[in-house]
């Protein structure tokens, strides 16, 4: 009896071995197998890096200005008897926009030339009585200063009226109008703001270690971002004398043509300062980055060496240095040479070494200065 049960227990332990040698041959090939598997290429689109010459510039973030812009408001307080503007529309300097009531003041008027008529009068009475010895110096004296005073009057009471109509300042464009018929404004009430669109100003600041190569009469472009037509230049016309110790940046401000009025006060502008100098830079579309926390870069087709041993149209992952961008090209200053075949898109879903296929029947932009085109 023992020694049926040694038998089957070595059968059993012969079996087991048996089995365990196959299952490690199996799991040996499969990972062989696993190791030289290749995953399919992915589809991308390829771009071959040029060597191009940038002009040296500086962008920056600017808000518009008024050369010349105000809230009109009331001089005197009355009420509006007369509106003679409508909101939105261009006026010329002096042009009345609103008249206040002013009858008591042409009653006043009135009564102060009646007044100035009789001074005349008497005036002319005296000096002939002055004339003929009858009346002293003093007398004529006295009287000449009452006409003094009564023309001086009739002018003061003039001005008043001139000052219940309020003019344009200069010539601009008028905002909103803020007062109605009828209403009554005290001195100082605000009317309606008036700009002057052309020329314009734009107002950006750049750090100080930025600010030693700009100069007065350097060029300045401007762009508002989702508005066609509002690429202007400009000059710059003045640089702030101190630095702001907050932000340790330099005020800038260029002048610039506005005809058609496009740009507004306090609009947000993408601004481009000349600095007058060029780099050379390797430009790719910004499509063919890989941005990434750790460091930006991009993936150069090449030959890559297979784990079999064999040649495959891959791609390996090179880190770069960026630079200044346009329009739908970036500037890259190191880590790759003009030349080099480079992923243009599709990066989003490479690796290093990973295989891929070129289609270029289908490529991104890359338009140093791309305009908008409609759905």
């Amino acid at each position: 009896m023992t020694k049926r049960m040694i038998l089957m227990l070595a059968a059993v332990a012969a079996f087991l071995a048996i089995v365990s040698t196959i299952k490690l041959r199996q799991f040996k090939a499969a990972a062989a197998q696993a190791a030289s598997f290749q995953p399919p290429p992915e589809a991308v689109t390829t771009v071959v890096a040029q060597q191009e010459t940038w002009p040296h510039t500086m962008a920056a973030i600017g808000t518009m200005a008024a050369v010349q812009g105000v809230t009109v408001s009331a001089d005197l307080p009355g009420i509006v008897s007369e509106l003679s503007f409508d909101s939105g529309r261009a006026v010329q300097a002096g042009e009345v926009l609103v008249r206040l009531d002013s009858r008591q003041e042409q009653a006043q008027l009135a009564a102060a030339e009646a007044q100035r008529d009789l001074a005349r009068l008497n005036l002319v009475r005296v000096q002939g009585l002055k004339e003929q010895g009858i009346v002293a110096t003093a007398e004529f004296d006295r009287v000449a200063a009452e006409h003094k005073q009564a023309e001086a009057r009739v002018g003061e009471i003039k001005a008043t009226i001139e000052r219940k109509s309020i003019r344009a300042p200069f010539a601009g464009i008028l905002g909103i109008r803020q007062v109605n018929l009828g209403q009554y404004l005290n001195a100082g009430d605000p009317v309606v703001p008036l700009q002057s669109l052309d020329p314009i100003y734009v107002n950006f600041s750049v750090p100080q270690q930025e600010a030693v190569p700009l100069r007065v009469g350097g060029t300045v472009t401007v762009a508002a971002e989702g508005m066609p037509g509002t690429n202007l230049s400009g000059r710059i016309t003045a640089i702030n004398s101190v630095v702001d110790v907050a932000t340790r940046n330099v005020q800038v401000q260029a002048t610039l043509a506005n005809r058609d009025g496009k740009l507004r006060p306090g609009m947000f502008v993408e601004t481009q300062v000349g600095l007058g100098a060029t780099t050379s830079v390797v430009a790719l579309p910004a499509s063919a980055i890989s941005y990434a926390p750790y460091g930006n870069a991009v993936f150069v087709v090449g030959e890559v060496d297979g784990p079999n041993g064999q040649k495959y149209k891959g791609v390996k992952q090179q880190f770069v240095k960026l630079g200044p961008s346009r329009g739908d090209q970036v500037a890259v200053v190191s880590g790759l040479d003009a030349g080099a075949e480079v992923v243009s898109s599709g990066v989003f879903k490479l690796r290093n070494g990973a295989a891929v296929k070129v289609d270029n029947h289908v490529q991104p932009g890359n338009d140093p200065a791309p305009k908008p085109q409609d759905n």
